[in-house]
């Protein structure tokens, strides 16, 4: 009786011991035979690991900036219109200016809500081309257009500053309206991320962040209020930002790379970035805004350049060198 007892008591702890060296096999085996820790070998868990497309593509706006900074010269421009180059040209003025006149071939799309609502429109595998009036809401659009996934660039000072003042212009300027043709797929998140910024503008029309630009009076009165809800980038070059800039402004130099600087910036507050005629301010605002920051552009920019009628040292506005 005392010997089967002891066999009893020897087998059942043989298959404690068994069950035991099975059940640490077995999370060791998870990690060997790609179990839980496997699933990180084999993109399970991993390959569920949100990515931001927005983000991501924000990002590369300025990592892999091509060296005409997404814009082109006026009348480099009208000479490919005159060639007959293969290309998209988006004019983003009001409807009736474009009745006016506009570039041969240009489809009219708004400034606003409508370049949401149209980039699958709008032909993929062509450079797209787009102004404006002075350049600077087309450095927006052309900047979110490049986030959408297209090849777009905007003409240098738009049409009032930059085509219109081009020799022979008036032979490549019509009134017939154009349309787009294209069928172009956009990612889901992209499209949903335009039309927030687009729409977004409803919601700005009539403050002082209007199109999201500033006026310069609206940006010296925040600047004499000692307003600590508002900062000011300047996106010039170091040495002309060494020369004179705003009170207060730091200095993140538009360009390619300029993107690892983004960290710096404060998600708090509004920034006021400014160029020197506002043109790459408008590209630099739309990403930063496509990236969370509250951002906007100084209208005119410092307003040192010819031809520019606008902005902060066109007013007569005080700049210093510290």
């Amino acid at each position: 009786m005392k010997k089967r007892r002891l066999l009893v008591l020897l087998l059942a702890l043989m298959m404690i011991v068994t069950f035991a060296a099975c059940g640490s096999n077995g999370d060791a085996g998870d990690n060997g035979d790609n179990g839980d820790a496997g699933d990180n070998g084999d993109n399970g868990d991993n390959g569920a690991v949100e990515t931001n497309v927005v983000e991501d593509a924000a990002m590369a706006y300025f990592a892999e900036m091509p060296d005409d900074v997404y814009k082109i010269a006026q009348d480099a421009f009208v000479e490919k219109v005159k060639a007959g180059e293969d290309m998209v040209v988006l004019d983003i003025r009001q409807p009736d200016v474009y009745g006016e006149g506009h570039i041969k071939g240009a489809v009219n799309v708004p400034w606003g809500a409508d370049i949401a609502a149209n980039l699958s429109k709008i032909p993929s595998g062509k450079t797209v081309y787009v102004y404006c009036y002075t350049g600077q809401t087309a450095g927006q659009a052309v900047a979110t257009l490049n986030v959408a996934g297209f090849d777009a660039k905007s003409v240098n000072l738009g049409w009032n500053l930059g085509i219109s003042k081009v020799e022979g212009v008036a032979d490549v300027t019509v009134t017939e309206a154009a349309t787009l043709d294209g069928n172009t797929t956009i990612d889901p998140d992209i499209q949903a991320a335009m039309d927030e910024y687009y729409n977004g503008l409803a919601d700005v029309a009539g403050t002082t962040y209007a199109n999201y630009k500033i006026s310069e009076d609206d940006a010296k009165a925040a600047l004499d209020a000692k307003d600590e809800s508002v900062v000011f980038l300047s996106i010039r070059k170091a040495e002309d930002f060494a020369k004179g800039h705003i009170e207060t402004a730091t200095n993140i130099p538009f360009g390619k790379g300029m993107q690892e600087s983004f960290n710096t910036l404060p998600m708090d507050k509004t920034i006021v970035v400014y160029c020197y005629t506002g043109q790459t301010a408008g590209q630099a605002t739309a990403i930063l805004r496509l990236l969370g920051y509250d951002a906007v552009s100084l209208n005119g920019g410092m307003g040192m350049e010819a031809n520019a009628p606008s902005g902060w040292a066109n007013k007569g506005f005080p700049v210093v060198t510290e």
